[in-house]
């Protein structure tokens, strides 16, 4: 695989403190690996709740329920980042 695919991350709002948003802080360690690893990465939110998803070349490779990835950080301790970039990096 290229080893600079362009990941669209589409996440859902989620209930933080009773109110229901759109929120980057959970997605912050996803950003920072795929940008390590030399993928560019792009935001859209979408209307399903709870949900992160990542999108490669129109193919949807990586989905999860946002509030089970780690707040903030930088993702290199969080599981789910590191199945989301080795679902990247297969996603050729």
């Amino acid at each position: 695989m290229p080893q600079n695919a362009r990941a669209l991350i589409a996440f859902g709002p989620y209930e933080a403190c009773y109110l229901v948003e759109h929120r980057k802080t959970r997605l912050q360690g996803l950003e920072t690996v795929l940008f390590k690893d030399g993928h560019s990465v792009e935001f859209e939110e979408i209307d399903d709740w709870n949900v992160a998803e990542i999108w490669v070349n129109g193919q949807c490779v990586f989905k999860c329920d946002i509030r089970e990835l780690d707040y903030g950080g930088d993702g290199d301790l969080d599981p789910l980042c590191k199945k989301a970039l080795e679902a990247v990096r297969g996603a050729y």
